[in-house]
Order: structure tokens, then sequence, then C-alpha cells
């Protein structure tokens, strides 16, 4: 019967018996009660804040907060074996709604897709995307992020897409405390026609900056931008919540923790927060 059933599961007789040894029992409990252990560890990383990530995230946090070095292959593996699993990345199905008129204007793309500079407040990048939350309600979200830092400047979330939600995001930019802006700061947008109004041209050219926006169709040439969004409807919970008001406070934690506590692996393992200190110094 033993050599029947090893001949069916493809192994040796000795390599059967091998396994049974008594060393080698003691051996997978011993692996196995490390592999709990690292699972435990694990789970305090995927879970910290409230917010699920993925391996790369889990291996810094684990470093920076709770002083444990995993690699990145046993952090995988033990995650692949518990099941542990992260956000997924879905395309971005944000659609532009309008188009623009005559006296809209198109301004030529002058960051050219030199997204990382170096010098925090140089480079800004703004895109509106929209959410859904419960029963169905729609909401959108603008940004303004700095490229270099990846850091999140400024937010607004709105009900409508009426020109003020991007009116109210550079109000917001302004009454950011910690910002330094270059004196040869750069907003880049698509061409969307948010982007393109008059009055929104002139509030830019008052606070001093110069504007950039992607050719026609090229998602590309804003791309830090999109995979800010997508990330963030990978992490961001919108389900339980059911106003407005809500949504708003979920996203303006969200923003915080982003800033301050995500770790990003192309920023030296810091947070955008960290790493636009680090480049300030």
């Amino acid at each position: 019967m033993i050599s029947y059933l090893c001949k069916v599961a493809d192994v040796s007789r000795s390599g059967y018996y091998k396994y049974f040894l008594v060393e080698n029992e003691k051996l997978r409990n011993f692996k196995e009660k490390q592999d709990l252990l690292a699972k435990e560890n694990v789970l305090k990383a995927f879970n910290y804040k409230g917010r699920k990530k993925g391996a790369r995230q889990i291996k810094m946090v684990l470093k920076d907060k709770f002083n444990i070095i995993y690699n990145l292959k046993r952090i995988r593996r033990i995650m692949n074996k518990y099941d542990i699993i992260c956000p997924f990345r879905r395309a971005n199905p944000y659609r532009r709604m309008m188009k623009a008129t005559k006296e809209h204007t198109i301004v030529p793309n002058l960051l050219n897709r030199e997204f990382k500079q170096g010098i925090p407040g140089k480079v800004l990048l703004t895109d509106i995307t929209y959410l859904r939350y419960k029963n169905g309600k729609k909401a959108y979200l603008s940004t303004i992020k700095d490229s270099s830092t990846n850091e999140i400047l400024a937010h607004y979330v709105s009900d409508n897409l009426r020109l003020n939600i991007v009116l109210n995001t550079l109000k917001k930019l302004t009454l950011n405390k910690t910002l330094k802006l270059h004196s040869e700061a750069i907003l880049h947008s698509d061409q969307g026609v948010h982007y393109t109004s008059p009055k929104f041209q002139s509030i830019v050219k008052k606070l001093g900056l110069k504007q950039s926006m992607s050719r026609r169709g090229n998602c590309w040439d804003n791309a830090p931008q999109e995979s800010f969004f997508g990330h963030f409807k990978d992490e961001v919970i919108l389900n339980n919540c059911s106003t407005l008001e809500q949504v708003r406070n979920e996203i303006d934690d969200y923003m915080d923790y982003y800033n301050n506590d995500r770790y990003q692996w192309n920023l030296n393992k810091m947070t955008p927060v960290q790493y636009r200190n680090h480049l300030a110094f």
C-alpha cells in the first residue's frame, strides 16, 4: 500500500519515511511556530493605522515602527501562506465630463514628465477623481500633490464637479503653513475644463505658479497623480460613509496617514513628510 501511495504522490519510499522522523517533525513544528510569530508581526504592520498594505510597506513599517527586519521574500511567503491579502490596483474610471469652450485656454506641457526634481514645492500635480460611497452616492476629490515628495499639499471633496472644486483646492493650498513654494514652481494638470478656466488660471497666476498641461489624451504626462488615485481607492473604505461629511472625515484621516505614516519604497523608505524634510536639509 505504501509503495502504491508513494508512486501516486511521486515521492520515494525513503523520502516518505524520512518525513516522519522525530527530528524532522520537530523541525517542522519549530518552523511553524516561527511562521506564526512572523504572521502576528506582519499583521501588526498590515493593519497599522487601520490601512491595509502591500509587502513593501509592511517591510518599512516593521522596521521603522516595530524595529523588526524581515526581507520581502519572507513577508510575501507569510502573506501567501495565511491569506493576508493586500489591495489590488484598479483602472481609474474617471472621464472628462465636459469640453472646454473657446474662452478656455490650453497651455503647453512645461513639465515634460520631469516629475522627480528633488526640490520640495517646485513640481505640483493636480487632478480630480470620482468616489462612490454608501447606497451608490457619488463624490469628487480634487488634490494637489508635490511630485518630488509625493506629499498631498491640498485636497477638497465635493458632491459636484462645478468649478469651485478646484478653486477651493487652490484656497486650501494657500492655507498650508508647511508649504514653501519654489520661485519656479509649476502646477501641472490635464486639459480638463476646470484647469483651462480663465478664473482658475487667473488665481494660479496670482499665486506665482507657472501652469503646465499634459498633452491631449496622454495619461502618462500626469502619471504620478493617477498612481496616487489608484492607491487611494485601494486603501480608503467609503462603503460605511452615509453622508458627504463622513466621506470628508475619512479622507482627511487618510491624507494625514498618507503624508505622515505611509512609507514609500521609492522615497528611500520614508513617508512623504519625512522625505520632504530629508530633501530640505
